[in-house]
């Protein structure tokens, strides 16, 4: 009787995988093609393997956590906590700052626990779009396209900021009860400092200031001294394998050019929605070479449904299987809510910048 409920639990935890692989055999047989991979895909790929191993490496060594605990005290405490999150995901991405801020928000003795899991999810989703490290589908895009730092951070920088502002403004509107839970410290370890530099040293990767195979640094530090720390989610580097050929054969079978900013913004955008704005990144980014309208239209796709971004289903889940929630039904309505409100935002924010499609 424990094979079908393993299989079941396999199937809902690891979705994205699986219909990665059903969409690349699919395209393949419908294309008949071997999807090809190319010297940029391979080096996101490595780079996201090292990035993956050096922040585990922090998160189990109680790094991250202490961070996140030494905003718990004092005033303007869901402030703290969304900005934290905010800022936090521009450096160890929307996933993991989701992984550490939000178990931590629902531990505290607070009311409104709810709209504030989904204000630190927006603030992941927007505060990870401001660097090509804050979220997969940057680096992809910076990677692919080679585009420069200061290129990139300009292009993108007036979703963020304002995204931050509005942030700033909802959760200084959240009135939250005083009183919080004693939360049980966790002792620093050692290894902390040392993933510190190990990350340094992917980011000067990424910037290309090292070159990429500095990275193996990571790999064999992690094999010699820490082999806890290569215990990541690999089902998630598959399954961008798996897009990476899916979107190398749907170039084929569609074999068209997109080429107007307002079609490349609103059909990634649109597309995040349905099959998360990764994947169409890696869809798009084979018809198109306007980099910029891109960047916004899957940055602006992970807001909306649950499925925009991993994120998203991140935070979604953390909360509705916490043991102190409860109404998931009311909690799944206010996130889809204030989702499509950031998303619509992000649409009419997106025009008003870039009216004329020479600009961007």
């Amino acid at each position: 009787m424990k094979a079908p409920a393993t299989f079941i639990d396999f199937v809902l935890q690891e979705w994205l995988l699986m219909a990665s692989a059903a969409g690349l055999i699919l395209t393949a047989f419908y294309a008949k093609h071997f999807p090809g991979y190319s010297a940029q895909e391979i080096q996101v790929l490595f780079i996201l393997f090292v990035l993956f191993i050096a922040v585990n490496g922090l998160q189990k060594s109680g790094f991250l956590l202490t961070i996140a605990q030494s905003i718990e005290k004092g005033k303007l405490l869901s402030l703290k906590l969304v900005i934290t999150t905010f800022f936090l995901s521009m450096l160890v991405t929307n996933d993991i700052a989701l992984i550490v801020i939000v178990p931590l928000t629902l531990s505290l003795n607070i009311n409104r626990k709810d709209v504030l899991v989904i204000l630190e999810a927006l603030a992941a989703n927007s505060g990870s779009a401001l660097t090509p490290v804050g979220n997969p589908q940057n680096l992809f895009i910076y990677w692919f396209y080679g585009v420069h730092p200061d290129t990139f951070i300009k292009t993108i920088a007036p979703f963020s900021l304002v995204f931050l502002g509005l942030l700033i403004v909802s959760s200084l509107l959240v009135k939250i009860r005083n009183g919080l839970q004693e939360n049980r410290g966790q002792k620093l370890d050692k290894k902390a400092y040392l993933y510190g530099m190990l990350l340094f040293i992917v980011l000067l990767t990424v910037f290309h200031v090292l070159p990429v195979l500095t990275g193996i640094v990571v790999i064999l530090f992690a094999l010699i001294f820490d082999r806890k720390a290569l215990r990541i989610d690999y089902a998630l580097l598959f399954s961008f394998l798996f897009f990476f050929g899916i979107a190398d054969n749907l170039k084929i079978i569609l074999a068209s050019e997109i080429s107007h900013s307002g079609h490349v913004f609103l059909f990634s955008a649109l597309a995040s929605q349905f099959m998360s704005n990764v994947p169409a990144t890696l869809l798009f980014s084979k018809f198109t070479s306007n980099w910029q309208a891109l960047l916004w239209g899957v940055n602006a796709g992970g807001f909306g449904s649950l499925f925009g971004s991993l994120a998203n289903l991140i935070a979604y889940k953390i909360y509705v299987t916490h043991e102190s929630t409860n109404n998931t039904a009311g909690f799944t309505a206010r996130f889809l809510v204030m989702g499509y409100v950031a998303l619509f935002v992000s649409i009419g924010l997106y025009f008003i910048l870039y009216q004329t499609p020479s600009l961007l």
